[in-house]
């Protein structure tokens, strides 16, 4: 409801979306037009049967509404079984699984860095600096987000818009470090140096 409602009022926004608007080799995309017309096409022409349905290639993610259901009970039973372990009962399943769901667009630096930034403040600090977490950890987190995006803006401007790209080992993907990561996994499709499903 909320995406829906934002799309409209951004589309009273003069010039928005004006892709004519950019220079032609411009990386910026509106894809809120394609994301509705994608949706439409899947749920309505498709329809969720030939995705999600016995007729889909996605009808196994299905078992993942049970998983979800039966993981957090199995960290329960663990925290009764094993009542001395006290860090089985921070084990946050819709944490760990809602993050998943970032995971096709980001590599692996994401998860890394994020992993090690909230081990270090949601653990450390607020093991052993309690007044330091209670006052700084609320402003800390906003300042770590607001880095993100002033350095997305950025270096977009300084490099982007140059058509300068930096390659390191954090923004290579696994197109770099997989090479399998190209490969087509539909069934019977052949292409060399790809294994075939």
């Amino acid at each position: 409801m909320y995406t829906g409602t934002a799309w409209w009022l951004m589309e009273e926004i003069p010039h928005l979306c004006d892709t004519s608007l950019l220079p032609s080799d411009s990386q910026w995309t509106c894809p809120m037009d394609r994301v509705f017309f994608d949706a439409s096409v899947i749920w309505g022409l498709v329809g969720p049967r030939r995705v999600f349905g016995d007729l889909g290639e996605y009808s196994n993610v299905n078992w993942f509404f049970l998983v979800g259901a039966i993981a957090p009970l199995l960290v329960w039973l663990a925290t009764k079984m094993f009542p001395a372990q006290t860090w089985i009962a921070k084990i946050h399943i819709p944490v760990l699984v809602g993050a998943t769901a970032m995971m096709p667009p980001a590599t692996a630096v994401n998860f890394t860095s994020w992993l090690i930034v909230a081990f270090i403040f949601g653990h450390f600090i607020f093991k052993y600096r309690r007044v330091w977490w209670t006052k700084y950890n609320y402003v800390l987190s906003g300042g770590l987000d607001a880095g993100s995006a002033f350095m997305t803006i950025l270096l977009f401007l300084a490099l982007g818009r140059k058509g300068i790209e930096v390659q390191w080992w954090g923004n290579s993907g696994d197109r770099d470090t997989c090479p399998l990561a190209s490969c087509p996994t539909a069934k019977g499709v052949v292409v060399k140096g790809c294994p075939v499903f």
